[in-house]
């Protein structure tokens, strides 16, 4: 018994040696961790593990897009294993860094990065995406929707065509005006210019606006509330911003992404290579809560809820944009 005892003890000493040693960390996108949108559903899912496993999670806010390279690099050096990177631009500083410390386990959100030592994780934005175009265009009484993009990239006009394929679903003569706010980083962090592009909209008939801009989007919401419109959020849920205004948010299950690649790393069951996730893996969907409840009719619930369901069997295919850049529905 006495030896039974010593080899129980030493086994937890060396699970409680081992957890003291794992050292995660993130290395947040331009906005920071509290943009209300996707750094912050990053940083939330951090603030769940730590909850969780009491392990702090060390994190890094970019100032400008040359920090990137020296904030991995810096984590690495300090021995945080493993660092989350959170969006597509890190993707070539997480390439040379992972290279540099080949026994680093790195992680990247939003972009694929081909090392044995990387894991990638990319999501079907165009899958929820329809699903709040379903709500949009059954909300609307103009016949006129609109959506504001961030960074004029791929990965944006793929929540864009989703968005577009899910309104003409239902009403396929709807309007749907576009913007994207620039091309570069800045584009996330400007929602005086989000609030201006909507306004735009609102002024052409759209009377529900989606936004996929990050920061920026933060304007565009507010423009949908002065207005007594109706804006759509993204990534994190929005809809508590503005009560009775944001008709529902694109959820992005980065936070989810954040936990389980975490939770991965420190329980031994760490992969590399690809990770998707869209509807049927509960990446991506829609909120429904107190804060929107009275502005989703049961007729819209019933409608969004079954266009999940075709995506999810297949039935219902949505376009993906960074598979083949056109937009079959536009």
């Amino acid at each position: 018994m006495t030896r039974l005892l010593g080899a129980l003890a030493l086994m937890i000493g060396l699970a409680t040696a081992a957890l003291a040693d794992f050292r995660p960390a993130i290395v947040y996108d331009l906005g920071g961790r509290f943009d209300k949108s996707f750094n912050e559903a990053a940083f939330n899912g951090a603030q769940i593990f730590q909850a969780e496993t009491n392990i702090e999670v060390a994190d890094f806010e970019l100032q400008n897009d040359t920090q990137r390279e020296q904030a991995l690099r810096n984590f690495a050096r300090r021995g945080m294993d493993p660092i989350i990177a959170i969006g597509f631009s890190h993707a070539a500083a997480v390439e040379v860094v992972a290279r540099e410390f080949p026994d680093t386990r790195f992680a990247i959100i939003d972009m694929v990065v081909d090392l044995p030592n990387v894991r990638s994780i990319v999501f079907k934005e165009q899958e929820g995406s329809f699903l709040v175009g379903v709500l949009a265009a059954m909300a609307s009484e103009t016949g006129t929707v609109g959506f504001v993009g961030g960074m004029d990239i791929p990965l944006i006009r793929r929540f864009a065509c989703g968005y577009v394929q899910g309104v003409r679903s239902v009403n396929p003569e709807a309007v749907v005006l576009q913007n994207m706010t620039g091309t570069t980083g800045a584009a996330w962090t400007d929602p005086v210019r989000g609030g201006e592009l909507a306004r735009g909209q609102f002024a052409q008939g759209a009377d529900v606006v989606y936004h996929a801009a990050g920061g920026t989007g933060i304007g565009v919401l507010q423009a949908a509330a002065d207005a007594g419109l109706l804006g759509i959020g993204v990534d994190s849920n929005q809809n508590y911003l503005h009560p009775g205004h944001v008709l529902t948010s694109m959820l992005k299950r980065v936070d989810t992404a954040v936990v389980d690649t975490f939770m991965a790393a420190m329980n031994g069951e760490w992969t590399t290579g690809v990770t998707v996730l869209g509807l049927a893996e509960e990446g991506v969907g829609y909120a429904l809560d107190e804060y929107n409840r009275d502005l989703v009719t049961p007729e819209m619930e019933t409608a969004v809820n079954a266009a999940a369901e075709a995506i999810i069997a297949g039935s219902v295919t949505v376009h993906d944009y960074m598979a083949d850049e056109t937009c079959p529905v536009e």
